[in-house]
């Protein structure tokens, strides 16, 4: 792409034609919706994943992060195209994932991808956002290793009051879309 500008306009095209649905569906969060964003095919789209870890990187540059990461399964997908963007850049941020429950073999670990998060300034990605709680529980999880969480960054932010759960928090929130611009188009 040859500007920011392009590239969001391109990859609205991408989720909106690839991952935006209507129709009646429970959310993760227990609330009933008239419509769903399903991430999976825009991320898993070779073209969907460059843009989305370039747009996501230039946000990301933004603040002093060491690490980047979140939750499984959402984050998942972008993690290592986000940490190939930042290398290509210059400045490189390496990934790791946060489970939602301690494998039971193994290493029995809860943040995978790196041995130790303490003292790093921490970016979460998350594919979608609702109210906020599943980033968060990654928040949690890293803040209790010692880590600090200097961004938590959503490819869509549905507007249902994640943005209000992180800034009680005192976390800076960001996304690249708002579900109201799907709605409107």
């Amino acid at each position: 792409m040859t500007n920011a500008a392009d590239a969001r306009a391109r990859l609205f095209d991408i989720i909106k034609s690839k991952s935006f649905v209507r129709g009646r569906v429970v959310l993760a969060s227990g609330k009933e919706s008239d419509h769903y964003f399903d991430m999976k095919p825009s991320m898993f789209d070779p073209e969907g994943a460059e843009l989305l870890a370039e747009l996501l990187y230039a946000r990301i540059a933004s603040v002093d992060g060491d690490i980047v990461g979140g939750l499984e399964m959402g984050a998942v997908p972008l993690i290592t195209p986000i940490s190939i963007a930042s290398r290509r850049a210059g400045r490189p941020l390496p990934g790791f994932f946060v489970r939602k429950t301690v494998k039971d073999h193994g290493t029995k670990k809860l943040v995978e991808g790196l041995s130790d998060v303490k003292g790093k300034r921490v970016v979460i990605v998350e594919d979608v956002t609702t109210t906020g709680g599943s980033a968060m529980k990654a928040v949690e999880a890293l803040t209790a290793a010692g880590a600090t969480i200097v961004l938590v960054i959503s490819i869509l932010d549905r507007e249902e009051n994640a943005e209000k759960l992180y800034a009680d928090a005192g976390i800076p929130f960001a996304s690249l879309f708002k579900a109201s611009e799907f709605l409107k188009a």
